[in-house]
C-alpha cells in the first residue's frame, strides 16, 4: 500500500506498530504544516496559496542543459526559477480539514541552503496581526515546541541554517487586509531542519 505521510506535530499521533513504511513528507511541508495546523485550529481557513522561495536543489543544473523541466534545465545559480512543489496540497493529506483548500509554487532562488514558505490565506473569520501572532507564539511555546519557533528578530535566509525547527515562524511580517485575508512568512533550512525531523521520526517508530 501507499506510505502514510507524517508530518511530526501535526498527526504523528496516528503513528500505530502496524505502520511500516511512512513518509517524512517534504521539508516544505514540514514547515507549513504546523503553520496551517494553528492557523486553522484557532481561526479556520477557507483556502489559500502558498509560494517558498526554495534554495536551489541537486536536481537543478549548474549551467543551461537538457532537463524534464525546461526551467530547472536553467543555471540554478543565476536564476529565480519558478517551479511546482506538492507541499501546499500534502498538507491535506496531514490535516483533512484542509484537504483541497491549499495550493501553491515554488520559487527556486541562488543559494545553497535556507528557504521561506509565504502563505496567503483568506481565514473563515476576521482576524488581526497581533491575534495571530499570539496564536503562534502560544503554540511555538507549548505544544509544538521543538517544531515551530516563533522569532521576532529581522533575520535572513543564512541565520536559520543549521536550526533544527521545521518552521521559524517570522512574527515581523504577519499582514491582514479586509479582515480576513492574511499573509504570514515561516523560515526553514530544508536540509538541516528536515534531516532532524527524519530521525526524531525513525525514533518515535522505534519506540512503537
Amino acid at each position: 500500500g501507499r506510505a502514510k505521510l507524517v508530518v511530526l506535530g501535526v498527526n504523528d499521533g496516528d503513528l500505530t506498530a502496524a505502520d511500516d513504511c511512512v513518509s517524512n513528507a517534504s521539508c516544505t511541508t514540514n514547515c507549513l504544516a504546523p503553520m496551517a495546523k494553528v492557523l486553522d485550529e484557532t481561526f479556520g481557513i477557507e483556502k489559500g496559496l502558498m509560494t517558498t522561495v526554495h534554495a536551489y536543489t541537486n536536481d537543478q543544473k549548474t549551467a543551461d542543459q537538457i532537463h524534464s523541466d525546461p526551467r530547472r534545465a536553467r543555471a540554478a545559480g543565476v536564476n529565480i526559477i519558478p517551479t511546482s512543489t506538492g507541499a501546499a496540497s500534502a498538507v491535506g493529506k496531514v490535516l483533512p480539514s484542509l484537504n483541497g483548500k491549499l495550493t501553491g509554487i515554488s520559487l527556486r532562488v541562488p543559494v545553497p541552503v535556507g528557504s521561506v514558505t509565504d502563505l496567503v490565506a483568506v481565514m473563515s473569520k476576521d482576524v488581526t496581526d497581533k491575534e495571530v501572532n499570539a496564536a503562534m507564539q502560544a503554540a511555538a511555546e507549548g505544544p509544538l515546541k521543538g517544531i515551530l519557533q516563533y522569532v521576532t528578530d529581522p533575520i535572513v535566509s543564512s541565520d536559520i541554517v543549521r536550526n533544527p525547527h521545521s518552521s521559524i515562524f517570522d512574527a515581523s511580517w504577519t499582514q491582514v487586509i479586509g479582515g480576513n485575508l492574511l499573509k504570514v512568512l515561516s523560515w526553514y533550512d530544508n536540509e538541516y531542519g528536515y534531516s532532524n525531523r527524519t530521525a526524531d521520526l525513525i525514533s518515535k517508530l522505534a519506540k512503537l
